[in-house]
């Protein structure tokens, strides 16, 4: 099992263990299905770097951990609600603390209704063991962010946005003074593709994709039939926090400038329990006495199933096709030869920037191949020097198809790590 594949499934098992704590056992393992039909097989999490998984888990183990929290307060499950937050501060830090304020905010008011000494043990309990896994966790991203930024409190993507970023990140943030840029693919990507203005019209298109975007991931036309008995969903006391949890988040995610399904991660367990909790609902509605409710929930799982199996779905057939599995063609050449490369990477004018070919692992010079990228204007001389114990080669990346070919030496060339 590979490592994407041990988180999709950690992440199921979470999502589970949070269906278990907020509904009854059948019901819970239904959800679970469906998460696993929907999320796990069916999505862009199981093979690709832009995953929710960690996130996943860590906001299905702080909302598995909530309930339990509140019926009856046992270390473990404090610990498992700080290691879930943890998990959200690593993965999604932003979404993570919006999504775990309501959950601190429903066990604070739930702790100070309690008497003096019940108050005192539920603290020994339920805040201190999550309290102490987090200070771990601080200390350990402290001293993460100090290594790499210089900067305890200052994260890596932080500092990545304020050095090539235009686009502010949220809405409300003003456009920054635009960056020039040596490299073409560099000033097409965070000039071009990322604009610096977003102007009122703009964001309304914006929210409406977000939501359409979110939509097609989670649920879909199938997944959307239990969210029919919506009313009966508000009227219900036993999971009315969970709504008000999901437009709390969802609201504060329409104000982030870009979005992906997976900046959603931390409310798939959410979303799922009000979904499976929708099914029971569901199965209650009679249409002149004939239970239409009961017919639609087992339809909603056949019409998953068969979508899960049928010919096209990436569970049978996922092809393998594109400039990322060119280049992950060429790296494996590379890798089998005996001595170490160095990948000049050229592109034509027209290059797509989202296709991107230059990607070195955090030790570059201890790398059995190094990729570097072809700038205009650039000396290459220094680099071939820097790394004259390696192989030269060179990818002509927008060929059809792109080809590798020993570097011959150019009086004119130039490029960049």
């Amino acid at each position: 099992m590979d490592r994407r594949s041990a988180q999709m499934a950690a992440m199921c098992a979470a999502v589970t263990w949070a269906l278990q704590g907020w509904l009854p056992a059948r019901w819970a393992l239904l959800g679970s299905v469906l998460v696993m039909l929907r999320v796990d097989f069916m999505s862009y999490w199981v093979d690709s770097y832009w995953g929710g998984a960690v996130a996943a888990t860590g906001g299905a183990l702080v909302l598995g951990a909530l309930p339990r929290l509140i019926k009856r307060p046992t270390v473990l499950n404090s610990l498992w609600m700080g290691i879930g937050a943890a998990l959200l501060a690593n993965s999604r830090p932003v979404e993570g603390l919006l999504f775990c304020l309501p959950v601190a905010g429903l066990l604070g008011v739930q702790m100070f209704s309690a008497a003096r000494t019940h108050l005192r043990r539920k603290a020994a309990t339920v805040v201190v063991p999550a309290a102490l896994i987090l200070a771990c966790t601080a200390a350990f991203m402290g001293y993460y962010n100090w290594r790499i930024t210089g900067n305890a409190r200052l994260f890596p993507h932080v500092l990545y946005q304020r050095l090539y970023w235009n686009s502010p990140v949220f809405i409300w943030q003003s456009s920054k003074f635009a960056h020039v840029y040596d490299n073409p693919q560099f000033a097409e990507f965070f000039g071009d593709w990322n604009p610096p203005e977003y102007p009122p019209s703009l964001w309304v298109r914006m929210s409406l994709s977000k939501c359409r975007d979110a939509w097609n991931f989670f649920l879909g036309p199938v997944y959307s039939l239990p969210f029919l008995m919506l009313p009966w969903l508000i009227l219900d006391r036993r999971i009315r926090f969970l709504l008000l949890q999901l437009v709390w988040c969802g609201a504060w995610l329409l104000t982030v400038v870009w979005f992906s399904p997976h900046y959603a991660a931390p409310l798939t367990a959410t979303l799922f329990i009000l979904l499976t909790q929708g099914v029971r609902h569901l199965r209650h509605w009679n249409l002149k006495g004939f239970r239409a409710g009961v017919f639609a929930s087992r339809l909603i799982l056949v019409l998953a199933l068969a979508r899960a199996v049928s010919p096209g779905s990436e569970i049978v057939h996922r092809p393998l096709r594109g400039w990322n599995l060119q280049r992950a063609q060429i790296a494996q050449q590379l890798q089998r030869l005996p001595e170490k490369s160095l990948v000049i990477v050229r592109y034509t004018p027209n290059h797509n920037a989202n296709h991107e070919w230059v990607y070195n692992a955090a030790d570059i010079d201890g790398s059995k191949v190094v990729w570097a990228r072809d700038i205009p204007g650039r000396d290459l001389h220094p680099l071939l020097d820097y790394y004259r114990d390696r192989r030269v080669w060179v990818v002509e990346a927008d060929a059809t198809p792109p080809r590798l070919e020993p570097y011959a030496a150019a009086p004119a060339s130039a490029a960049s790590k």
